[in-house]
């Protein structure tokens, strides 16, 4: 499908990196686990596993529009059960946001974690709807869409290791600790 193929490059660069990202967040997770430092299953649920799950979900887009297909009708389906497990998991992300108690979310986190991949999401689902009548426009939707979602998780990724380098400073600096 010629219209898949122009966008080759951009997919295999967006499901790369997306895929590089979720490994190199297995490393980070190790690396916090050794830290010591305050964390529980509630926060990381909330905040933590969300990034490898956008990640995961920029390189299954990536994935999807690079295989060769021989309808926009079976791409828009596979897309349409991404964008809506993305919106069922990002609500079930607030959820949890809500329900754990070591750490409290600020605006920021609302917006980077729930708001913009609330969006995104969405935007995936309406894209797929519409792709087999507009090519064009939901393509361009969807290559944002993945990227937004590796760009989500880069910020979230970067958040987290700061805020756990920063408390754990905090710890140290602290009289006998």
């Amino acid at each position: 499908m010629p219209q898949l193929t122009e966008w080759e490059s951009f997919y295999v660069i967006v499901g790369s990196s997306a895929a590089a990202l979720t490994g190199l967040m297995f490393v980070v997770i190790t690396l916090i686990a050794d830290l010591g430092a305050q964390r529980s299953g509630g926060a990381v649920a909330a905040f933590g596993t969300p990034t490898i799950v956008h990640f995961c979900a920029a390189l299954i887009v990536s994935a999807t529009l690079s295989a060769p297909w021989h309808s926009l009708a079976k791409v828009a389906a596979v897309l349409d059960v991404c964008g809506a497990a993305g919106l069922a998991y990002t609500i079930i992300v607030v959820r949890r946001a809500r329900r754990q108690t070591t750490y409290k979310p600020v605006f920021e986190d609302w917006l980077w974690h729930t708001v913009l991949p609330l969006v995104g999401y969405t935007a995936l689902l309406l894209a797929a709807v519409v792709l087999p009548r507009d090519v064009e426009v939901s393509l361009f939707v969807i290559g944002g869409v993945a990227l937004s979602l590796v760009l989500i998780g880069i910020h979230n990724a970067w958040d987290t290791v700061t805020y756990l380098a920063i408390t754990q400073a905090e710890g140290q600096d602290k009289p006998g600790s």
